[in-house]
């Protein structure tokens, strides 16, 4: 390891929340809470990162208060007495070890797979057009404006229970294909009123849903939103295919009360654009002067193709961190998060704070069985 492990574990402020280190756990579906009310092994799972020296933990992502957020009856869900109370506890767990943590919010929008349990199957998915991937027939319904408002009502209520319970701050998962980046996308969104059209339309809904919680929980609560590029229907796709295009976009956000982007990659060493090094992360803070959060294969030497056990092993070797290093060394983003690292092994930010990269756990098959 050329590079010094010692960037990663500088404190790091984010809208007044001190954070002991670098270190960011992704956020990572697990399908671990029944009827979506996370149980308390659920507690003790997030503990577990926090008490080995993670810096912030974001949770898998928990879905709002709308009847078809969800694309699972084991994502947990953050509404509902049962389901609050199941993260009071998380956030106890995590406090009592000396962690911070973030839930991320999420609506999955038209991203309910026919052959998965999900909740009120009879009802339509929503989406802005309709529309799951572009070369595909309908998943579900374009959202009239009352469901607009009432989803946006739904994520703000959700920051500001997450505000109750404890949290440090929150995340609004805004990337993927799910139902915000639905919106973002042109490929998806195909609407010819205000959530439509341009650039400034088809963010829209997330500037709203963005405002909306800010009045909810004041200006002294981090909101981190989640960006990707890349989306599950398709991995080649852009929203920005040039920086101009991709700052007038954040700065959106940036306008309406976002603290920090959280850039998902695929492959976090690729730079973004052509004729500068710089990843997304980096050119996220370049142009708003938000921080931002790299994400995408920290640690490994392979991205994730595929949920199969054989996929799995293929991308479990561990790789060396210097090219993360070097450009944490020089601020091109503030944060680093690790995935499937951190959930193949608690001891990730401790072992990797003591060079201890031998003893690190690889994300393979048994990983994946366990999700511990």
């Amino acid at each position: 390891m050329s590079a010094s492990i010692d960037s990663l574990f500088r404190p790091f402020t984010l809208n007044g929340l001190v954070l002991p280190n670098r270190v960011a756990m992704a956020p990572m579906t697990r399908w671990k809470s029944p009827g979506g009310v996370p149980p308390p092994d659920v507690a003790a799972y997030y503990r577990r990162r926090a008490e080995h020296g993670c810096g912030l933990i974001i949770t898998e992502g928990t879905t709002v208060d709308h009847p078809v957020s969800s694309h699972s009856t084991r994502t947990p869900n953050f509404f509902g007495s049962e389901a609050l109370q199941g993260w009071g506890r998380v956030v106890d767990a995590v406090h009592e070890a000396g962690g911070r943590i973030f839930p991320q919010l999420w609506h999955v929008g038209a991203a309910r797979y026919p052959s998965q349990d999900y909740p009120n199957r009879e009802l339509p998915s929503a989406s802005p057009s309709g529309l799951y991937a572009p070369d595909k027939p309908p998943g579900g319904v374009p959202m009239a404006k009352a469901e607009i408002r009432a989803i946006v009502h739904a994520f703000a209520k959700a920051a500001a229970d997450a505000r109750e319970l404890g949290f440090d701050g929150i995340e609004i998962h805004g990337a993927h294909g799910y139902l915000i980046d639905q919106f973002f996308w042109p490929a998806l969104n195909r609407r010819t009123d205000e959530y439509g059209g341009d650039l400034a339309g088809r963010t829209r809904f997330a500037v709203e849903i963005v405002e909306a919680i800010r009045r909810e929980v004041g200006p002294d609560f981090p909101l981190v939103f989640r960006v990707s590029q890349w989306k599950q229907q398709d991995y080649d796709a852009k929203l920005a295919h040039s920086p101009e295009e991709l700052g007038a976009f954040l700065n959106l956000l940036a306008d309406a009360g976002v603290d920090a982007f959280h850039c998902s990659q695929r492959r976090h060493w690729e730079a973004e654009f052509d004729g500068s090094p710089l990843n997304l992360a980096g050119w996220a803070k370049k142009l708003t002067g938000k921080p931002s959060i790299t994400v995408g294969s920290v640690g490994l030497k392979k991205e994730l193709v595929g949920g199969s056990l054989e996929n799995l092993a293929r991308a479990a070797e561990v790789a060396t961190l210097d090219g993360v290093l070097e450009r944490l060394e020089r601020d091109e983003f503030d944060l680093v998060a690790v995935g499937r690292g951190m959930l193949a092994d608690p001891q990730w930010a401790r072992k990797v704070r003591e060079g201890r990269f031998e003893d690190l756990r690889p994300f393979g098959a048994e990983a994946l069985e366990t999700l511990t």
